[in-house]
C-alpha cells in the first residue's frame, strides 16, 4: 500500500471509531444547521479533527479541504503539491436519525489528479481504497464495477439537489427518465458511499447534482480504479467544480448520459 493511501487509511479508521462510539452512545448530540436541510454535530468537528491529526503529523507540508474546516495551505503557503480532501461524516442527516448508511471520505489530490482515495463505513467495518493505477479494493479484496451493459437492466443510484431547490424541476425530469429506462432508482443520502457501491457493483450507475469537491473526490477514483466512468453531465471532468456528477459502468455510461440530457 502507498505510504500516503496508508495514511489515510489510518485517519479514516480513526474518525470511524469516534462515529461508531457516538452511535453507539445513542444521544447527546449537538446538531447545528449550516443552511437548510444541511446539518452538522460535534462528530462531524471531533471526527475531521481526527483526520487533520494524523494528516498534518504524517505530511505537515500538505494542503487540506475539509468539508467543516475548509481550505488551508501548507505551511510554505500557495498552492500545496498535494491536496487531502476531507468528508468526515458523509450521510451527516442519517447519522442523527440512526439511519446506517454513512461513511468517512478520504481523496488525496497530487498536482490537481485525483491520487489516493478511502471510503470507509465503520458501521460494517468496509473500507473501500484506491490508487491511480492500482485498482480498487474492498477490505483488501480488488473490486470491480459490475458486467451490467444496458440502462434498462441497470440499478441506479441518486442524491436529491436539496442544497439546489431551483434545480428541481430539472432532477424532477431526470429522474422520470430514470424511473421509466432503469431496472429500478435508489436514493440512500451518501453519495461516497453511492460511488463505493458503483466501484463494487451493487450499483450499476449514479447521477448527483450540487454536491462538494468532499463529496466527490475519493468516489470518484474508487470507481475509475474499479473500471467505470465517470464525468459531469456534459461528459466532460469539470465534476469536481461543478458539483454534477454522473458514474456508471463503461456500457450504461453512454445512455445514462443521454437520460441526463433527455
Amino acid at each position: 500500500m502507498h505510504p500516503l493511501l496508508n495514511i489515510a487509511v489510518r485517519a479514516a479508521r480513526r474518525a470511524g471509531s469516534i462515529i461508531n462510539r457516538a452511535a453507539l452512545d445513542g444521544g447527546g448530540l449537538k446538531v447545528r444547521t449550516k443552511q437548510a436541510r444541511d446539518f452538522v454535530t460535534q462528530i462531524d468537528d471531533a471526527a475531521e479533527q481526527a483526520i487533520l491529526d494524523v494528516v498534518r503529523k504524517a505530511y505537515p507540508a500538505h494542503g487540506v479541504l475539509a468539508e467543516e474546516s475548509g481550505a488551508s495551505a501548507g505551511p510554505s503557503g500557495g498552492e500545496a503539491e498535494y491536496v487531502w480532501i476531507i468528508d468526515p461524516l458523509d450521510g451527516t442527516t442519517n447519522f442523527i436519525h440512526g439511519f446506517p448508511h454513512y461513511c468517512v471520505s478520504i481523496g488525496v489530490q497530487h498536482r490537481g489528479a485525483l491520487a489516493h482515495a478511502v471510503v470507509y463505513d465503520p458501521g460494517r467495518n468496509e473500507l473501500f481504497t484506491a490508487s491511480k493505477g492500482g485498482g480498487a479494493f474492498l477490505n483488501d479484496r480488488r473490486i470491480r464495477v459490475s458486467k451490467c451493459t444496458r440502462l434498462d437492466e441497470a440499478l441506479v443510484g441518486t442524491g436529491f439537489p436539496y442544497k439546489e431547490l431551483t434545480r428541481l424541476d430539472l432532477y424532477s425530469s431526470q429522474l422520470a427518465q430514470l424511473m421509466k429506462n432503469s431496472a429500478g432508482v435508489r436514493r440512500a443520502g451518501a453519495a461516497a458511499l453511492d460511488f463505493a457501491y458503483v466501484a463494487c457493483g451493487r450499483l450499476d450507475a449514479f447521477w448527483e447534482m450540487g454536491l462538494a469537491a468532499w463529496d466527490i473526490a475519493a468516489g470518484a477514483l474508487l470507481v475509475q480504479e474499479a473500471g467505470g466512468l465517470v464525468a459531469d453531465l456534459e461528459g466532460e471532468q469539470s465534476y469536481l467544480q461543478s458539483g454534477d456528477v454522473c458514474a456508471a459502468t463503461p456500457k450504461v455510461f453512454p445512455a445514462l448520459l443521454e437520460a441526463m440530457r433527455g
